[in-house]
């Protein structure tokens, strides 16, 4: 028999840690996600579409549905460079792809797949994340500032959504846990 995990996520992982906690929540313990807040599933537009309005054309995901753009901009450099580049960049505008950084391979898959994903959820519409949860967030990140992210964190939505949580917005940017490992490992072991 297996027992509970204790899941953390950061940027794309803590989609995954929300969806983990969503649908097997007999699986997981506690969960905290790292930058990305569980939103419910859109109804009325398609996540591309929504990126679009939030981020223009600049932002990677809506890059990425162009066919093959990806993959020539991938095939410009070395693994090893574009790792560097992933790891080491810190800038504020974190989900734009500026140019001369390109984003890795599992962030092409993944923005390909949103609209997909958001069909296959479809039975879980209006579900709650019944896990305790934690959300640590920067409060310089583009992502918390922008499409109405805080509003919605902040307000009576997200509480009604996931019901028991803790929201920590710590003073930084997008990668939180690169600008402030020691704040995060303890707001995590924190939670244990």
């Amino acid at each position: 028999m297996l027992g509970k995990a204790f899941v953390v996520g950061i940027d794309w992982g803590a989609l995954v840690a929300w969806y983990l906690s969503l649908l097997r929540p007999d699986r997981v313990k506690e969960m905290v996600a790292l930058c990305v807040p569980f939103t419910p599933r859109f109804t009325n537009v398609k996540p591309i579409e929504s990126f679009r309005k939030m981020f223009r054309d600049d932002n990677y995901v809506c890059q990425f549905q162009e066919p093959e753009r990806a993959e020539r901009a991938f095939a410009m450099y070395d693994c090893l460079t574009v790792m560097k580049k992933l790891i080491l960049i810190n800038k504020t505008d974190m989900l734009i792809a500026p140019p001369g950084i390109k984003r890795s391979r599992c962030l092409l898959i993944s923005s390909r797949s949103l609209d997909s994903l958001e069909e296959l959820l479809a039975p879980w519409q209006g579900s709650k994340i019944t896990v305790l949860a934690k959300l640590i967030v920067g409060d310089k990140d583009i992502g918390f500032d922008s499409g109405g992210i805080r509003a919605y964190i902040e307000g009576s939505i997200f509480k009604t959504l996931v019901p028991d949580h803790e929201i920590v917005i710590l003073d930084g940017h997008h990668f939180i846990q690169q600008e402030r490992p020691h704040e995060v490992s303890r707001e995590i072991f924190s939670f244990l």
